[in-house]
């Protein structure tokens, strides 16, 4: 589909399945990434460098390359973290290539450019932000209408807190959009949100204003690709109509085009099409998952479903 352009929004091991998926059929497509990781390796560069965490930047770069072997060897290259027992331990060595072009060229996005070249990608990868960030969250612990209120702060201890997540916020609350981001957006022919982590990978975009706008104000279609199963931490014990729910909690003026959802995760549950029926949108359900018994999406599978969606 050489004439049909792509934005991507997510991060994470998500991003990297629909990106995987989406670079098999797509010949125009971007990756918006979240950057606001406090955790491992970016975490640390993050820290001691003052920069953006560079670890799902990475990872969807990762995701475009090839399946010739420059890219297989790229990717692994890429991904490759570092053993022993010294500082450099647990370092991913694309962490440390990002972070590096980003001190030479001094811009975040013809870093990025550079590294994609570099790796021959099948497309870009663009931060959603350029402002370094926290998530902090309103967690509701013990019983989901009566427990006790707390809030936490990182996209780590997020994850991790034992609840029910009410919603999140950004620090600060007004990060400035990546101007490519935002421009990629308004000029898409569709934009996809998800799969992966809810909270800290996925409605983190619908949180920075300035892309919130774009994605609201665009004739793209907009595609959610729902998750094969709740996760604990952020989303235990959501069904797949929860998960639409948040989004629209965090983003009332959002207007969903489609929902792709694994017909094995669904099952016979009426919830999410009620929800779609009631919201206009369209429900497209097929057989998206790995096969093995993890919730994992497989790219060649899920690539059939993008290809006949926008095809």
């Amino acid at each position: 589909m050489p004439g049909v352009s792509v934005a991507a929004l997510g991060g994470g091991h998500g991003l990297f399945a629909s990106l995987a998926a989406l670079r098999r059929v797509v010949g125009d497509l971007t990756a918006v990434v979240t950057v606001a990781d406090n955790g491992g390796s970016s975490g640390r560069l993050r820290g001691e460098f003052g920069v953006l965490p560079p670890g799902d930047l990475r990872m969807a770069l990762a995701a475009l390359c090839g399946d010739d072997d420059w890219g297989r060897t790229w990717a692994e290259v890429l991904q490759h973290r570092f053993a022993g027992d010294g500082e450099m331990r647990g370092h991913v060595v694309g962490n440390m290539l990002i972070v590096g072009l980003w001190e030479l060229l001094g811009d975040h996005v013809p870093a990025l450019d550079w590294v994609g070249r570099l790796l021959g990608a099948q497309g870009r990868v663009l931060p959603m932000a350029v402002t370094p960030m926290d998530i902090t969250a309103d967690v509701r612990l013990g019983g989901p209408e009566d427990g006790e209120l707390t809030h936490v702060r990182g996209q780590v201890e997020v994850a991790s807190t034992a609840g029910r997540i009410v919603n999140i916020q950004l620090d600060p609350p007004d990060p400035d959009a990546c101007p490519e981001a935002v421009a990629t957006v308004r000029a898409a022919d569709w934009v996809v949100l998800g799969p992966g982590s809810w909270y800290t990978s996925v409605i983190p975009h619908l949180m920075v204003p300035d892309l919130r706008r774009a994605i609201v104000e665009s004739t793209a279609r907009v595609v959610v690709v729902l998750n094969l199963a709740d996760q604990p931490g952020e989303t235990a014990g959501y069904g797949p109509e929860d998960h639409l729910d948040a989004l629209l909690e965090h983003a009332p003026d959002l207007r969903i085009d489609t929902v792709v959802a694994d017909e094995g995760a669904v099952g016979d549950s009426g919830g999410v099409r009620a929800w779609v029926a009631s919201h206009g949108a369209r429900l497209v359900l097929a057989d998206v998952a790995v096969g093995d018994g993890s919730p994992r999406h497989d790219p060649a599978k899920l690539a059939g479903v993008f290809e006949r969606l926008m095809g």
